[in-house]
């Protein structure tokens, strides 16, 4: 158990009685030059070395013992272990000491290697020079070779020697010793030396130590570039040049780095806010949905009330500004789909002018310019609009003293003969941005506008909304002058224009059961199953289906559904939410199928998107829905499946 991580060791007499010693005293002998590890003997009263052949054999294998006679006070037993372990603490600081002395030598010999350098010493009392292979080699002497200060005095070129002994004079003041100068090899040639030095007192004693090195190549250098002064510009240009160039390819590598750190950046912090609102966003349109339908169904029952009319319409106006939000930042967060259809962006502009009139207030001009033509585009008309309606809130808040504001709406050649651009614009007059805002303008979460006042994500989503488009978003600006944004998107033309948005298709068997029960029932009554583990959703759902004329099971979880339709319960159509403890939406439609693979199935979830390994071929009605949005899905069910614009598929 020995080691030199032990601090030290106490040892009973009565442990070592008939022991064999010389393991231990080997270890101890052989113990780093900067260990004395101390061993605590502890001995009966009155047992010391004289009268205990053990405690004098102990001392003399193991060296550094303290003997403690029994019986003893703890006091006594505790001051010579803090006095032990005190010592063994300042072992081992000597132990770091010699491995940073150990250390640095390492390093000064590689230095000393790196540089071409040899280190020398000279005593200036007795003038004793030590010098090492490396330093003869520098003046030509073989390491055999006697070589003191009279022959390294001897080995310098004549002219150069008083000034060298000057100097070294010089250092023995005091003052730093830096010499060239040339000597004279055995083999009659002549080279240069460099000298560098400075004065060490050590113990009353002067020396000076230093380096020496050969620069017999960098002379040669030198004479040659004097012998070629003509050509020294030529030569400097040339050396500029692959230094500018070198510097451009490390500003390169740099901005590529950057580049991808931001990148990096970037995308963690996508994948964060995609994950905070892929969490929250089921619950938070849970409770809209409940709000919604609630106040939904009472406007229908209302009557003529006209205060309550107006304070419940200015509820779900709130309502569904709430929804409007989350869809709009589960669209950044988790790539929704669009509903993309052909549109008039002129028309759409149109629409919107009063509501920009009142954005923008009194002291903005407003300015539109639009062409009499249509000018059709593939688009999210929803999502096209929110988009201008945050160029147009940015554009006011550029301009808090007031301003004009620019609408123009016109068709651009696209490059290289490709499809025509339609060009949304928008200018404004406002504070503009410096060259380094532009560049970070339409960075996710970067924003110029004070605490609370923005989150970033204006720019970069309208960015994500053009590109998924097929189209782009480019910025320009002038400080103090204004910005302009446009916004691109593929022009759609007469020959180009997709087939209708929903042609009619064949019936799908699923919706045949929903057919058959219109028929029956006049009134178009239906018995539908509800699924919804959220009691205030499914409250609200029911009411909203009965006020439709329909009739209501509900199950609070997958297993009740599934023994409803285990029990042979008519039921026309099964509406489900998705996320359920134990049994979620898409495992009850799977389980479902399996006992009655006709019945329709309709999938209530506020995802942006399902999970991964949720995938199920099920039409889906997004949370928060309102009493309209129910029914339209029903009546779709009754009639089957359209498909969607072609162009839309897969985005």
């Amino acid at each position: 158990m020995l080691a030199d991580n032990v601090l030290f060791t106490v040892v009973a007499e009565e442990a070592l009685r008939g022991s064999d010693l010389r393991a231990i005293s080997l270890w101890t002998q052989h113990q780093p030059s900067w260990s004395d590890l101390n061993f605590l003997f502890l001995t009966h009263h009155g047992g010391g070395t004289e009268r205990n052949p053990l405690a004098a054999q102990l001392s003399d294998a193991l060296g550094n013992v303290t003997f403690i006679e029994r019986p003893f006070h703890p006091t006594t037993f505790f001051s010579v272990a803090r006095t032990a372990l005190k010592a063994r603490h300042r072992q081992y600081e000597g132990r770091s000491a010699m491995e940073a002395v150990a250390e640095a030598g390492e390093r000064l010999a590689t230095a000393l290697i790196a540089g071409k350098l040899s280190a020398w010493e000279l005593d200036l009392d007795t003038m004793a020079l030590v010098a090492s292979a490396d330093l003869r080699a520098v003046f030509g002497r073989g390491p055999a070779v006697p070589f003191g200060y009279a022959e390294l005095l001897a080995s310098i070129h004549p002219d150069d020697r008083g000034r060298v002994a000057e100097a070294i004079g010089r250092a023995g003041g005091g003052e730093d010793l830096a010499v060239e100068y040339r000597t004279l090899w055995p083999d009659g040639g002549e080279h240069w030396a460099e000298t560098r030095a400075r004065l060490v007192r050590t113990r009353g004693r002067r020396k000076l130590v230093g380096v020496c090195s050969n620069v017999t190549e960098r002379k040669t250098a030198e004479r040659a570039l004097r012998s070629e002064n003509e050509t020294l510009e030529a030569r400097v240009a040339v050396r500029t040049a692959e230094l500018e160039q070198a510097h451009r390819m490390a500003l390169e590598q740099i901005a590529q780095r950057e580049a991808a750190e931001r990148k990096l950046v970037q995308s963690q912090k996508m994948e964060m806010i995609g994950q905070l609102t892929g969490g929250v966003a089921h619950d938070f349109n849970n409770l809209l949905m409940a709000v919604l339908g609630n106040l939904d169904v009472l406007r229908r029952h209302l009557g003529h009330d006209p205060k309550a009319a107006r304070l419940i319409e200015g509820a779900l106006q709130g309502a569904q500004r709430g929804a409007s939000l989350t869809q709009r930042l589960l669209a950044f967060a988790r790539r929704q789909e669009l509903s993309i259809a052909v549109a008039d962006l002129a028309e759409l502009v149109r629409g919107m002018t009063s509501l920009i009139e009142r954005t923008i207030g009194p002291m903005v001009e407003l300015r539109v310019d639009l062409p009499e033509a249509p000018a059709r585009a593939l688009v999210d008309s929803n999502q096209v609009e929110l988009a201008l309606l945050n160029l147009v809130v940015n554009a006011r808040d550029a301009m808090p003293g007031g301003g004009a504001l620019t609408l123009t709406l016109d068709t651009l050649p696209a490059p290289e003969g490709g499809d025509d651009f339609v060009r949304l614009a928008v200018a404004d007059t406002g504070i503009g941005m410096d060259r380094a805002t532009l560049e970070r303008a339409t960075e996710p979460f970067f924003t110029t506008k004070g605490v609370g006042k923005g989150t970033g994500l204006g720019l970069s989503m309208i960015q994500g909304l053009s590109e998924q488009l097929g189209g782009r978003l480019r910025l320009s600006s002038v400080e103090g002058e204004g910005t302009l944004v446009e916004l691109l998107f593929p022009a759609v033309t007469a020959q180009t224009a997709p087939a209708p948005l929903r042609p009619e298709p064949e019936p799908d068997a699923r919706a045949e059961p929903l057919a058959a029960a219109a028929e029956e029932e006049a009134a178009g009554r239906l018995r539908i199953l509800l699924v919804d583990d959220d009691s205030l959703i499914s409250m609200s759902t029911a009411d909203m289906l009965e006020d439709l004329g329909h009739d209501v099971l509900e199950a609070n979880s997958g297993e009740a559904a599934l023994r409803y339709l285990d029990a042979g319960e008519a039921i026309d159509l099964m509406i489900t939410d998705f996320a359920m403890p134990r049994m979620n939406g898409a495992q009850l439609a799977q389980a479902a199928r399996e006992l009655r693979p006709d019945l329709p199935i309709l999938l209530a979830t506020g995802y942006a998107e399902l999970p991964p390994g949720a995938e199920i071929d099920l039409p889906r009605l997004g949370k928060p829905y309102d009493q309209r949005q129910l029914e339209a899905q029903i009546e779709a069910l009754r009639i089957g499946p359209r498909e969607v614009c072609p162009a839309a598929r897969g985005r």
